[in-house]
């Protein structure tokens, strides 16, 4: 294995997500629980699901952290304590958490309880580092707006004990390690207490009267202009770099994401940290739903990168997840359009897709079918023998 060492992190906003995070090897998982997390309320998981996904974890060999990280109130302090042991008690590996305080009420309720530092602290120097690490937190994440050289120098001096952990891919947010209030402005929906409405997704027109002659360099694209949205993180072209900086945690962002999603990024950062080729595991990362790919600022040309266009580019159509496999069938759930004799490709652990020809399609009660295209019913064909529950299927454009 090329990276041995290296841990591989991934999103869960569903307990279907989690699976196919643990099917395509992710070594360990972030999901939010009922209390102070990032995302929308649809991704939380219950006390009782978190129970649940820690034990799917320990038995695939991964770990769990939950994410407690909006912005913590003087009110809230007590209620941090009851759920750190609460979520102590359900095997959770580690909480991650935004502030000073919140830590301190951690290790003061529950000692045992490993405590990570979100970006949303936006630690960007081995002092800051440091002082979380006297406080009691086991790893620390790195602000985005950090450069390799940067992280370097952190690394280099902080304790080696003090795990550090960087985001490889996804979702950026225009402002400053997520610390925004466009949202809360426009919608009265805090992007910093879990309500985020990616207002900076939308399309602006901007003016300003007092500085006549100076304007906003706008670049209109077919969809509009979205000049507050920024390009997708993608560090495979320096994820060695990245790595010999002293980063030993990898972050694939989008707990909101589909489980097609998190199988696609993990597969691909797998394949490259167990030794497979770049280009293998680019195909795989364009063939998922993204906007137009950059380093961030591990290189600089995030300067370069800002404006986004508004849609999404991918290079394969979903077709559906594999529920079960009968002999030499499987059974695929419809969420897009399938017609007999397509070439189709198998989203399966270790590959960068698995080319077969669609054919033999039958509907549940075994009627031939043509196409396969009512949403959510089921239809099964022959598959190669290495397709399986828990994979996905997909088609790919011609030109990709």
């Amino acid at each position: 294995m090329k990276h041995a060492n290296i841990e591989l992190l991934a999103p869960a906003g569903s307990m279907e997500s989690l699976r196919a995070a643990l099917r395509f090897k992710a070594n360990a998982v972030y999901a939010g629980g009922p209390f102070l997390q990032l995302r929308a309320g649809q991704t939380a998981f219950s006390l009782e699901d978190l129970k649940c996904a820690a034990s799917l974890c320990h038995q695939n060999g991964a770990r769990l952290y939950v994410a407690a990280n909006a912005f913590t109130f003087p009110e809230e302090l007590s209620r941090m304590e009851e759920y750190a042991r609460q979520l102590h008690a359900a095997s959770v590996d580690a909480m991650i958490v935004s502030d000073l305080g919140s830590i301190i009420a951690i290790k003061r309720a529950c000692p045992e309880m490993e405590v990570h530092v979100s970006t949303q602290a936006n630690c960007t120097n081995h002092e800051s580092a440091r002082a979380y690490y006297a406080h009691g937190a086991k790893r620390v994440v790195l602000a985005r707006e950090l450069s390799l050289d940067q992280i370097r120098r952190l690394r280099d001096n902080t304790p080696p004990q003090l795990e550090i952990e960087a985001f490889v891919h996804g979702a950026m947010c225009m402002a400053y390690s997520g610390r925004c209030m466009i949202s809360a402005y426009l919608t009265g929906r805090s992007a910093n207490r879990g309500g985020c409405a990616q207002s900076c997704r939308w399309k602006f027109a901007l003016t300003e009267e007092k500085r006549p002659g100076e304007y906003f360099p706008i670049e209109e694209d077919p969809d509009g202009d979205t000049i507050l949205s920024s390009y997708d993180l993608c560090a495979l072209p320096v994820l060695d770099e990245l790595i010999s900086s002293g980063v030993t945690s990898l972050k694939i962002e989008g707990r909101m994401k589909t489980p097609y999603y998190v199988a696609g990024a993990v597969n691909a950062y797998r394949m490259y940290l167990d030794g497979g080729s770049f280009d293998a595991s680019m195909r795989e990362l364009n063939a998922i739903s993204h906007r137009p790919y950059s380093t961030g600022f591990y290189k600089g040309e995030i300067k370069d990168s800002i404006h986004a266009p508004a849609g999404y580019f991918k290079d394969c159509d979903y077709v559906g997840p594999v529920l079960k496999r009968n002999g030499e069938r499987i059974t695929v759930q419809v969420k897009n359009k399938l017609v007999s004799g397509c070439q189709v490709e198998a989203l399966t652990p270790g590959q960068a897709g698995l080319c077969f020809t669609a054919r033999e399609m039958q509907d549940e009660s075994g009627q031939s079918l043509d196409e396969a295209r009512v949403p959510e019913t089921l239809f099964t064909l022959p598959a190669p023998s290495s397709v399986d529950a828990g994979d996905f299927l997909r088609i790919r454009h011609p030109e990709g």
